[in-house]
């Protein structure tokens, strides 16, 4: 007796994917890689934090316009790296960071079920003291011009705050990596911190907060695991095809106001952040214009200014202005890399940003996980002492200060660790 049997042909087989079993094998690859530059984004956290901004805009801007000094850009973002990458190097022979960032952040922040109260007061008292604040006049543009700067006794009590948006920021970050929070409600509480610095830009007419502000969100959030990379290119591609827009705005605001607004200089001139750093470059370093040093470090950043009503205000961006042979009614840096080169030479620069990486890389591993309180701490440490557009070296005092600031935060959380545990919000 004879089978008949149907005969397939293999050839039309080879190489068949069913789609639905390639996408989940696509996004398992994804996620993969991702997790994978997550991990190497939390080795060399301060690293990322300097290369990001002159990787994505400043060189870019430079070589695209030809700058004769771009080299030297090169070699002082090449010496803030030595001191960055060698400690950071260094410091994962002593430990590297968990490579389950989620489940060990949800582990460091079990102990701390109050978290997102806390994270939502603290935002919201950023909020409203930043606001405050501006309605009062600081920081505002025309006060700055006329010298008469807001020394009100409200105005003091908001200045005391001034840290607690980027404090606000790491609690929020907590709190969803701990469970607390959904994504969804994370960039809804962030949307509104960009919303108030919108505000505060439209009452001070002064846009770099708003520009800082960001770019530290993002820069962190993508350290945390929270953000992707691709956000942080994606931001700067649209701030380079909206500064125009906003850079127009600005001068109407200012116009408004009563200031003069300088109509020679463009939206693409005031974009050269190349150019503003290496205005330094032909310096003969370091320089002293009496800047704050040594126990000026402890007067501004550990009493505050309400305790200490009659010391004199920071003004190191007035005295490079002058320096530059402006008037003492502007200031001007030459962003956070020129500022040290300018004020302590190439060997500062490489000691400074060492001296950070080793802090920051303590921070994420010494012990485990980074809980809130150190999450926070890192996150002011982007905010003020390594924001590349900082004034250096009132940016390190800055963090001082907000690090005295947050200590009734850390006991706030502190006193939370005996609230209920509640579900995800």
């Amino acid at each position: 007796m004879t089978w008949s049997r149907a005969v397939s042909n293999p050839g039309s087989e080879i190489g068949v994917v069913e789609p639905r079993a390639a996408r989940p094998a696509r996004a398992a690859s994804s996620g993969r890689q991702r997790e994978l530059v997550g991990q190497l984004l939390r080795c060399y956290p301060v690293s990322f934090l300097v290369l990001a901004p002159y990787a994505l805009l400043i060189l870019p801007m430079a070589v695209v316009n030809d700058n004769p000094r771009t080299g030297f850009i090169m070699f002082l973002v090449g010496l803030a790296l030595l001191g960055t990458v060698t400690v950071e190097t260094f410091c994962l022979l002593l430990g590297r960071p968990d490579p389950q960032w989620r489940r060990g952040m949800r582990q460091a922040t079990a102990r701390h079920p109050g978290i997102y109260p806390v994270a939502r007061l603290v935002v919201l008292i950023s909020i409203g003291a930043e606001l405050l604040g501006a309605h009062l006049g600081e920081g505002n543009l025309v006060a700055q011009i006329s010298g008469e700067t807001a020394d009100t006794p409200m105005v003091a009590v908001t200045k005391l705050f001034s840290g607690w948006a980027a404090l606000g920021f790491a609690l929020l970050v907590a709190s969803h990596l701990g469970g607390y929070l959904s994504k969804a409600k994370l960039c809804a509480w962030l949307g509104a911190l960009v919303v108030s610095k919108a505000v505060v830009t439209v009452l001070t007419a002064l846009t770099a907060p708003l520009i800082a502000f960001v770019f530290f969100a993002v820069t962190a959030g993508v350290v945390c695991g929270v953000f992707r990379l691709r956000y942080l290119m994606v931001g700067t591609l649209m701030l380079v095809l909206l500064w125009p827009a906003m850079f127009d705005y600005r001068n109407g605001l200012r116009e408004d106001q009563g200031v003069a607004v300088d109509d020679a200089v463009t939206a693409t001139d005031r974009m050269r952040l190349d150019r503003q750093l290496t205005v330094v470059s032909e310096t003969e370093v370091p320089v002293d214009l009496g800047q704050p040093e040594g126990i000026d470090y402890l007067r501004y950043g550990l009493v505050p200014r309400i305790l200490d009503p009659d010391r004199p205000a920071l003004t190191t961006g007035q005295q490079i202005n002058q320096y530059l042979g402006g008037s003492r009614t502007s200031a001007s840096n030459f962003l956070l890399l020129g500022n040290m080169w300018f004020f302590d030479g190439p060997d500062g620069v490489v000691a400074v940003h060492a001296f950070w990486a080793g802090f920051v890389a303590l921070l994420m591993r010494w012990r485990g996980r980074p809980g809130p309180a150190r999450l926070s701490l890192v996150c002011l440490v982007f905010s003020d002492a390594l924001l590349w557009s900082g004034t250096y070296p009132d940016s390190m005092i800055g963090f001082v200060q907000h690090v005295v600031s947050a200590m009734a935060v850390f006991s706030l959380l502190w006193l939370a660790r005996s609230f209920p545990a509640r579900a995800r919000a």
